[in-house]
């Protein structure tokens, strides 16, 4: 059976509003220090190094921008670049101890549920993510 593509709309911009909430992304950019944005690529390279390319894509952005993003974090000092193990054209970007650093006061302050979310009981909270886990 096919769901109501009203409530099926409904339940998707409650989900985004609770993702994309400004307050969250507020927080997380008061515990690192900087934009959210920016915050953003240094969580995806603690992650694991990127090269410019797959950074970019993975932000969304054009590879000038990110290429002045790096720059600018390199600065920092929570990112480096380093030789591709394969590619002598392509660099690999990585963070530093600051940068995993950072990035792990980002993913605490994200991964902190809201209110809501938390003081729903196990069950419900179970049956959510396994919902999740099939969307």
């Amino acid at each position: 059976m096919a769901a109501d593509p009203d409530l099926a709309r409904d339940v998707w911009l409650r989900m985004s509003d609770l993702v994309l909430d400004h307050e969250r992304r507020r927080a997380v950019a008061e515990a690192a220090g900087m934009s959210f944005g920016r915050a953003r690529a240094v969580r995806r390279v603690a992650k694991r190094p990127m090269t410019m390319s797959e950074l970019a894509e993975s932000l969304g952005v054009d590879r000038p921008n990110v290429t002045v993003l790096v720059d600018e974090l390199e600065a920092q000092g929570l990112v480096r670049r380093r030789p591709h193990p394969t590619d002598r054209r392509a660099k690999l970007v990585e963070a530093t101890r600051k940068g995993q650093a950072l990035a792990r006061r980002a993913e605490d302050v994200l991964g902190t549920p809201p209110p809501g979310l938390a003081a729903l009981a196990p069950e419900d909270l179970a049956a959510l993510r396994e919902i999740l886990a099939r969307v």
